[in-house]
């Protein structure tokens, strides 16, 4: 009986990082459609109010995609290989994937109302924070029992 083949633990660990950045600036795009934008944290309008709610739940949903995005594009390249996944569940993987990048490219083709200095902030601090979060994911993904 043949072993199974895996990739090689660097490989697995910088696709799913980029799979993680990818849906942590999609995630970013698209909430800053609804209000939800990390640039809230650098404007002061309300002393009293430190932290606006929708910058807090945007570092959140950013974080938490990523990590989420990290883990399972992990745990789905240590499958693949050996080809335990389902032909119809790689289709489907593939179509979401595509769906989620272009509303993403569709959203942020629009006129933005945020000021540049704060969106380049912002994007850089998605940025970050997708990558930090997709590199957890997918070590605890590839972590040995």
């Amino acid at each position: 009986m043949a072993t199974p083949a895996y990739f090689p633990r660097r490989i697995i660990l910088a696709g799913a990082m980029m799979c993680g950045v990818l849906l942590a600036l999609a995630v970013h795009v698209l909430g800053q459609r609804f209000n939800l934008d990390l640039g809230g944290l650098w404007r002061f309008e309300d002393p009293r109010n430190l932290v606006p709610a929708g910058a807090a739940l945007a570092w959140w949903l950013i974080a938490s995609v990523a990590f989420c995005g990290g883990y399972f594009t992990a745990s789905l390249m240590h499958r693949a290989v050996s080809g335990r996944i389902p032909r119809r569940m790689r289709q489907f993987l593939v179509v979401t994937g595509v769906l989620v990048l272009a509303a993403a490219g569709q959203a942020a083709s629009a006129p933005s109302a945020v000021p540049t200095a704060t969106g380049v902030i912002a994007g850089l601090m998605a940025l970050c924070l997708g990558a930090a979060m997709a590199f957890c994911g997918a070590h605890f993904a590839l972590r040995k029992p």
